[in-house]
């Protein structure tokens, strides 16, 4: 990964001031309750040395047509092993921008939104990154800003941690590492982490629940977790904010 994407590296020492901290993998322009956790926490760390998984949502989404269905999103990536993490994964050279950005366009042009929102979706498109973490990261990083919402996003693998850990035990050592007081995990992960362990560990683990407030698309049942992309496009900053 290009070194300009590096986060710089916390140092959890005694003058480190305890925080809240959230972990998740990379996403493409995901649904708001992505960036509700980000804005719910001191830290977000973005896991870039986690395997990629093929038939996740990692390199694509969903938007909805001008006829009112929904349509898949995707960034091609270039054949690769299976068991290769998200940063050592390339988008494909066939990869056309403007032919995603055409896409985009043609769903929301009429959108009430579409003369501000456009012009950030064309800078996350138009990123001229090949490799598929720092793509991805440049997007969460650029629709953060237009959402103004300042949580620093701190890169896994810069903090010096025995990365050959996995799932709670992981966790817990990024959560030590950043001085986290708190950990917030969506509430689909309430299976995957003891409370006991964490409160062992001087951590308060907490799960969020995303709030999907229904606005007006352009039909009459509303279709939820669509794209960050969908939201910004129908409803004012101050309206996506408060959601």
């Amino acid at each position: 990964m290009p070194a300009q994407h590096q986060a710089p590296t916390p140092s959890a020492t005694a003058a480190t001031p305890p925080c809240c901290v959230a972990i998740m993998q990379p996403y493409f322009l995901p649904y708001i309750g992505y960036y509700q956790l980000i804005a719910a926490v001191d830290r977000f760390v973005v896991y870039d040395n986690i395997q990629y998984t093929k038939k996740g949502w990692i390199n694509r989404n969903r938007i909805l047509r001008r006829d009112g269905c929904t349509a898949l999103i995707s960034l091609p990536l270039m054949s690769d092993s299976a068991a290769l993490d998200v940063r050592q994964r390339q988008l494909a050279g066939a990869f056309r921008r403007d032919k995603l950005l055409n896409q985009i366009r043609e769903a929301y042009h009429d959108a009430p939104q579409f003369a501000r929102v456009y012009p950030v979706v064309e800078q996350v498109v138009n990123c001229s990154e090949n490799n598929l973490f720092a793509y991805l990261f440049h997007s969460l990083t650029t629709v953060c800003t237009y959402l103004e919402i300042a949580t620093p996003l701190v890169v896994s693998s810069s903090l010096p941690i025995d990365h050959r850990l996995h799932g709670q035990d992981k966790v817990l050592a990024l959560c030590h590492q950043l001085a986290a007081s708190r950990y917030v995990n969506p509430i689909g992960g309430l299976g995957l982490y003891s409370r006991d362990c964490f409160s062992a560990n001087g951590i308060e683990l907490k799960f969020l629940q995303a709030r999907p407030s229904a606005y007006a698309q352009r039909r009459n049942d509303f279709v939820p977790a669509l794209s960050i992309v969908d939201v910004m496009m129908f409803n004012p900053l101050a309206d996506v904010r408060r959601q």
